[in-house]
């Protein structure tokens, strides 16, 4: 009989307790006791069972369950004896990060200082033993109090594990879950220095200078640089997406989902699945599948972006739509089912995401949106070079989660943006032309990155523009942009697919388009319709449609536009 599916539980005895569905990783128990790193950074993409897994780690080492042997009878880290007796032995300090999502700093202090205080509560038996001098109750009382000094707040961790290593005579055990949850919204808020600041001397004092800490495991999605907050922390083992080290404790493996299939009654959903959730790799084990898609597939057996849409995606998609021509460019290849190269950073520099297309690259693939088809070996290059990946959307989902994003950019102008494409396909220049004006009016700004005044460069508008193009059309088009073609370059074009194209010579209705972006010099064009003349002409000049023609698409059913910008403004011929 098929256990439960449980959606959402965080909490280990309560999958166990309740016979939920779950998949047996306690060999992460072992494999990370075993290794005896002081502590442990690992990152893995969103929803990948990282909570679980230190929920895990709690119930197996922390004395609050000593004598809860029943939670992991039958499972693997069970069979062995060492393990049975090692089971609720430890002090363990267990945090989380998770809810840290403020928009500036004074509220992010709180909120970290609203959980030591939260720990300090829970252990409050500590504070009337013998084991605690007035002074130690006093600082106590401090952390207990609404205000919390930063000197206090920054010691917190340190002093506790001194607290309840003097109680048990044992030292500590520290977990501690999206750690980087903070710095994300810092970045995005505005505020990264000063939690920059406040985060590098907690976890100094928590992680480094902590002579009562018997191991450690941070969790989370980014490496955050070490420069940035881990600048004094040599003791620090780190485990990223490329590393082989725990590759199967996160995450579902191809076996593990095809039997969870089985157990369901969803064999026959193999291949879909397959198609729409495999594709993540860590290290060199390949064919790991998101946790969160499995089990919500299993419980509704429909297929759809279930990982996709469990949280906001806005850090990834400010990066792309606001990103530079190189960016945009590479994110079509992507976005079309192709690979690109670049260098990787795993060391996430937040504050270089803005300028850096190597840091937005990296964090995509940090976050689970990109997989790693191949990369250079460091014996093979130059030693001050960085080995180059080449690069691809993880899986269908991920794809599918990208062209939801992009139509999202052009909701707020989404009635005309429809018609502007209805209009483009039945070549109606007018409408084109009204249609288009008022799509880049309510939308030219989205694409600003703040650098220039809104307006002032069309280049990134163009750009989200052609993915937009690219979302909605490429059932029916090759879409193409900024490539080489006869003597010259061109922005787009739209080839009908060989599926459409006896359609298109017989009726126009599919017909081929070229699409000519030019801004206005107003040195040399007095007007936008001489900008467009100077676009169509250069369409002609540099053989655009060579490339068609010599594809047997005849010259009657090759259309070309110029589309001249000035500010806001756009003109099309």
């Amino acid at each position: 009989m098929a256990r439960t599916v449980g959606i959402g539980i965080q909490d280990f005895a309560k999958v166990i307790t309740n016979n939920c569905f779950y998949v047996d990783k306690t060999d992460f128990i072992r494999e990370w006791w075993e290794r005896k790193d002081d502590v442990t950074l690992i990152t893995r993409p969103r929803r990948f069972g990282k909570t679980l897994n230190m929920s895990m780690l709690e119930q197996f080492f922390s004395v609050d369950y000593a004598g809860r042997g029943d939670l992991f009878q039958g499972l693997s880290v069970w069979k062995d004896e060492k393990y049975r007796q090692l089971q609720g032995t430890y002090p363990v300090i267990s945090l989380s990060f998770a809810r840290v999502k403020e928009m500036n700093y004074p509220d992010t202090r709180e909120k970290i200082c609203e959980i030591l205080r939260n720990l300090y509560i829970k252990h409050t038996f500590l504070k009337e033993s013998q084991a605690l001098t007035d002074a130690d109750r006093a600082y106590y009382d401090r952390i207990l109090e609404p205000e919390i000094s930063n000197t206090d707040a920054t010691s917190a961790l340190y002093q506790l594990s001194d607290y309840l290593y003097r109680y048990y005579g044992k030292k500590v055990i520290i977990l501690l879950d999206e750690y980087d949850t903070p710095m994300q919204e810092a970045f995005v808020g505005g505020f990264w220095e000063e939690a920059v600041a406040f985060m590098r001397s907690l976890f100094n004092s928590t992680f480094k200078t902590n002579p009562w800490l018997e191991r450690a495991v941070m969790t989370g999605i980014t490496r955050i640089s070490k420069e940035s907050i881990f600048s004094d922390l040599n003791n620090l083992k780190v485990v990223t997406t490329t590393s082989d080290e725990y590759a199967t404790s996160f995450g579902f493996t191809e076996e593990e989902v095809f039997a969870a299939l089985e157990e369901c009654g969803l064999s026959e959903k193999k291949a879909d699945v397959k198609c729409w959730y495999d594709g993540f790799i860590f290290g060199e084990h390949r064919d790991i599948y998101n946790p969160w898609s499995i089990i919500n597939f299993l419980d509704t057996g429909k297929l759809g972006t279930h990982w996709a849409n469990t949280s906001s995606n806005g850090l990834v998609g400010k990066l792309i739509r606001e990103g530079s021509r190189a960016v945009k460019e590479k994110f079509e290849i992507l976005i079309q089912g192709g690979t690109i190269q670049s260098p990787i950073d795993e060391q996430i520099v937040y504050n270089q995401l803005k300028g850096n297309e190597e840091a937005v690259w990296s964090l995509l693939l940090a976050s689970g949106y990109l997989k790693v088809l191949s990369y250079e070996d460091y014996s093979e290059i130059p030693e001050d070079a960085q080995p180059v990946y080449e690069l691809t959307l993880t899986n269908l989902e991920v794809r599918r989660m990208f062209q939801s994003m992009i139509r999202e950019w052009f909701r707020e102008a989404e009635q005309d943006y429809n018609d502007f494409i209805k209009a483009l396909l039945q070549d109606d220049l007018d409408a084109m032309n009204e249609y288009m004006n008022r799509v880049a009016l309510r939308t030219f700004s989205y694409f600003d990155t703040g650098n220039s005044p809104s307006g002032a460069e069309p280049e990134r508008f163009y750009h989200g523009f052609v993915l937009g193009l690219l979302v909605d059309l490429q059932g029916k088009y090759l879409i193409t942009s900024n490539r080489e073609s006869g003597f010259g370059r061109y922005d787009v074009i739209l080839e009908p697919r060989d599926s459409e194209r006896d359609a298109s010579i017989n009726n126009c209705s599919r017909d081929a388009i070229i699409i000519e972006f030019k801004v206005r010099n107003q040195r040399r064009e007095g007007s936008l319709e001489d900008t467009v003349q100077t676009a169509l002409q250069q369409i002609r000049e540099k053989q655009y449609a060579a490339r068609l023609l010599e594809r047997g698409i005849p010259g009657e059913h090759i259309r070309c536009y110029g589309f001249a910008f000035e500010g806001k403004k756009v003109l099309i011929g």
